[in-house]
């Protein structure tokens, strides 16, 4: 299978992230796509309508995006414990901390481009405050959740994922948050995080 990535994408590293937990990262081959609102990139095109990554192609069937259902896939291909629960409220659990890491990430781009990659003379002061504020009330519902301690799941890896991109571009910090920030570190040291370090910078 080929994935279609980007070193900077905190939704392509999930997919990764999640590979490496379920064993299978070594049947991925990854390639490496720049992809921006801004900048179209032909390939990636190709495979998804909406030119982004990660997208996942098999050696049989339609390509598949985005990180969620990338992630719902490999989890149908290994043999070992799913990270995604079949049943129960543990399911409804995981898939809601991903969907709110998945939201997490997506509002500290709409931040970046209201502070760093939009014109200066088009931001947004109010719109970036708003932003802010959203990332800050996420930081401390993620500090209250009560599954640190749970087994693995995809909403662990999401989280991860999430949080590290937020640190990797210096963006509102949640190191002020105890617990989320001890979990945090611990789940960094991880072979799969280890693995897939983020890099690079985005071209518009």
């Amino acid at each position: 299978m080929i994935l279609h990535y980007q070193t900077h994408s905190p939704f392509a590293r999930k997919t990764l992230v999640f590979a490496n937990e379920a064993g299978i990262a070594d049947r991925l081959e990854i390639l490496h796509h720049e992809t921006s609102p801004t900048l179209r990139n032909d390939r990636v095109y190709a495979e998804n309508p909406l030119g982004k990554v990660p997208v996942l192609l098999r050696t049989e069937g339609a390509p598949i995006f985005d990180s969620d259902v990338i992630c719902a896939y490999l989890d149908t291909i290994h043999d070992g414990r799913k990270f995604i629960p079949e049943s129960g409220d543990c399911r409804w659990q995981a898939l809601t901390l991903q969907s709110v890491a998945q939201g997490l990430a997506q509002t500290g781009i709409a931040l970046r481009w209201e502070t760093v990659r939009r014109p200066e003379p088009l931001r947004y002061g109010a719109l970036r405050d708003g932003y802010t504020e959203k990332i800050e009330a996420t930081y401390d519902w993620l500090e209250t959740v009560p599954d640190f301690n749970a087994p693995l799941h995809v909403g662990h890896i999401a989280r991860a994922t999430a949080l590290s991109w937020m640190a990797f571009r210096a963006l509102p910090s949640f190191h002020n948050r105890p617990r989320l920030n001890r979990w945090f570190d611990q789940f960094e040291r991880r072979p799969s995080m280890r693995a897939t370090p983020l890099s690079g910078d985005t071209h518009d």
